[in-house]
């Protein structure tokens, strides 16, 4: 039971090609924005649709992979671990941000890349 905690599975789709950073200490991480929509019928009968939008983050290989790869619209699964990004911000407001610790992910993307037949 160990290896399910602290752990997350999304779907969804990318808001902006992966960002690739150095640090200064030479590890690689990539930054890339998911988005997760969830429908339902109101008491009205009507669709409604909200969208959820999910910091993730990859370090070292996969970080290059995922930079090579995640790019705006892709739909990707990503399984990872939750974990709370605490900052100050530029007012001194300590803030607390979610993340999602990549671990592994697949692209779900089946439409034909640029070129292919």
């Amino acid at each position: 039971m160990n290896g399910i905690r602290n752990s997350i599975t999304l779907i969804g789709h990318i808001g902006q090609d992966a960002k690739i950073i150095e640090t200064t200490n030479g590890n690689t991480l990539a930054n890339v924005s998911l988005a997760t929509n969830d429908s339902y019928k109101n008491k009205q009968g009507d669709r409604v649709t909200t969208t959820e939008w999910h910091r993730c983050v990859a370090w070292g290989k996969l970080a290059e992979v995922m930079g090579n790869l995640c790019k705006k619209g892709k739909e990707v699964a990503v399984r990872g671990k939750l974990t709370y990004n605490t900052y100050q911000d530029k007012n001194g407001v300590q803030r607390t941000q979610p993340q999602v610790v990549v671990q592994e992910f697949v692209l779900l993307d089946r439409k034909k890349q640029e070129g292919e037949q």
